[in-house]
């Protein structure tokens, strides 16, 4: 199959299926006209990668859950490990955005919203405050 019906079986955009390829994520195979083509199991990995990047998994550990899943003999400690240590980043990451969302409520709190240009919002951003 061509990467517009790769593309529409595994939910990954044309776009992403060529920057994958790109960085060896995936692999095609060129028919004599140099297009891409793509088979059953390609979609697989296709679909393995969109399902990963939707549990925000980076690449570099996509890579390693693609080496994991095709290792039948592979240990699912392993497996485990990558997704334990993927979730304390998420967490991490989480509250860390938490952090952001309060500093710029408090800031919001303290902004008068009214037609006056003083901002302690914008006086943040400028540095100002600090």
């Amino acid at each position: 199959m061509n990467i517009g019906e790769a593309a529409a079986r595994s939910g990954v955009s044309a776009k992403m299926i060529r920057h994958y390829e790109s960085i060896g994520l995936v692999t095609a195979t060129r028919r004599a006209n140099g297009y891409r083509s793509y088979g059953p199991q390609d979609v697989a990995v296709l679909r393995f990668i969109r399902h990963a990047r939707d549990l925000a998994f980076p690449l570099e550990d996509i890579r390693k859950l693609l080496a994991l899943w095709r290792d039948r003999s592979r240990a699912s400690g392993d497996v485990k490990r990558l997704a334990m240590d993927h979730v304390t980043a998420l967490e991490a990451k989480a509250a860390s955005l938490r952090a952001v969302a309060d500093s710029l409520r408090h800031l919001a709190q303290h902004c008068a919203g009214d037609d006056r240009p003083d901002c302690p919002i914008i006086d943040e951003l400028e540095g100002k405050s600090a």
